[in-house]
């Protein structure tokens, strides 16, 4: 069957770079195509409550530099595991409205849906694919977490505002000789703060990968201090934890599929380094600054690129497939080979080797 009626959905946490996609997307459908465009309002709860409305080309027009989604978003619907009520003790009650969906998806005559978000909404693209839904799916996060992608649109512009931050947190260290911690979000990845520490020149960086051990991290403060250095820059991501410990919780979203908020390790290491050197600490949490604002030139770009591409394989009738860049190339993945994992850093990565090279401690002895 040809394509007549495509989707476009945004899932998951907004980034920058998002609008750009909806604008490739739709424009290439529209212009090359003559494909009808539908916009689904925010990712999977507008095919749920079947909020849905169509996208002109003037719709997708000057939105490029936009922050946000037109769309909207939504990190809590899941249609295999939707809230849908209160139980007497005050607790949610999930269930899989995946049925209404595909009436939902069926009265609109969607062909395919293009599903543009991270690891939730691939997850989230995967089950539909299960039940016959076609999709393609377009790779975003901050957290530059997702399988097969060397990179997702909305790392780069993320990067740019951590390193920014830790740049002019680094004058005020200066000045007030100061321990400022610096706390990113990544979830279970680093890439956000090894990035921006790198850029940014931090003399600690803590990632979620690598475990620290506090006295590690006193001593390198204290070495610091005793050699002149007046002042000890610490980029922390929030998913870090020390040694045989556990992360900090923010808290518990209740009728979230993913409830677990993470957040606050800067502020308990602060006080631990604190009490162990007696050096002045502060901590910033940059928190949902990360994902606001224009994209930066690169994620403009690269989600362009990615918009395109996505059409160009509804067009080959390549479905259920995930755009992907390997090797600084365009190509795409199964989108089943991307849900329910996560690409964290590794140990050997060419990045955390530069940083040792010139003496960035990574809070364990040895590294």
């Amino acid at each position: 069957m040809s394509v007549k009626r495509i989707g476009v959905l945004t899932g998951g946490g907004d980034c920058p770079g998002l609008n750009a996609v909806i604008r490739a997307v739709a424009k290439t459908a529209i212009n090359d195509h003559g494909w009808e465009v539908i916009g689904i309002e925010d990712g999977f709860l507008g095919i749920i409550r079947n909020r849905m409305h169509p996208l002109s080309m003037g719709d997708a027009s000057n939105i490029l530099t936009q922050g946000g989604t037109i769309l909207g978003t939504s990190n809590k619907a899941d249609p295999a595991n939707f809230m849908v009520g209160i139980d007497e003790d005050g607790k949610p009650v999930f269930d899989d409205v995946t049925p209404r969906c595909i009436e939902h998806i069926s009265a609109r005559e969607l062909d395919v849906i293009v599903c543009i978000g991270g690891d939730g909404t691939m997850s989230g693209a995967s089950h539909l694919i299960s039940t016959g839904i076609r999709c393609i799916g377009v790779p975003k996060t901050i957290d530059n977490d997702l399988m097969h992608t060397e990179v997702t649109f909305g790392f780069h512009t993320a990067v740019q505002i951590a390193t920014e931050a830790l740049d002019r947190i680094h004058t005020t260290a200066s000045s007030h000789h100061r321990v400022m911690l610096v706390e990113m979000m990544g979830r279970n990845a680093g890439w956000l703060t090894l990035y921006a520490g790198a850029a940014s020149g931090a003399d600690v960086i803590l990632i979620p990968e690598i475990p620290y051990d506090v006295d590690v991290v006193c001593d390198y403060c204290k070495t610091r201090s005793k050699r002149g250095k007046a002042f000890t820059i610490i980029a922390v991501a929030e998913g870090a934890k020390p040694i045989g410990g556990e992360v900090v919780i923010d808290q518990i979203i209740a009728d979230s599929p993913d409830p677990i908020r993470l957040g606050g390790v800067s502020n308990v290491l602060a006080r631990q380094i604190e009490t162990n050197t007696r050096l002045e600490c502060r901590a910033t949490v940059l928190g949902h600054v990360q994902r606001g604002g224009t994209p930066c030139a690169h994620d403009r770009v690269l989600a362009t690129q990615f918009g395109y591409h996505a059409t160009e394989l509804i067009a080959a009738e390549e479905f259920n497939r995930m755009v992907v860049m390997q090797d600084a190339k365009l190509a795409n993945v199964p989108i089943t080979d991307v849900a329910d994992q996560q690409r964290t850093v590794e140990m050997d990565d060419p990045l955390i080797r530069a940083c040792r090279a010139i003496g960035v401690s990574f809070g364990v002895s040895g590294l």
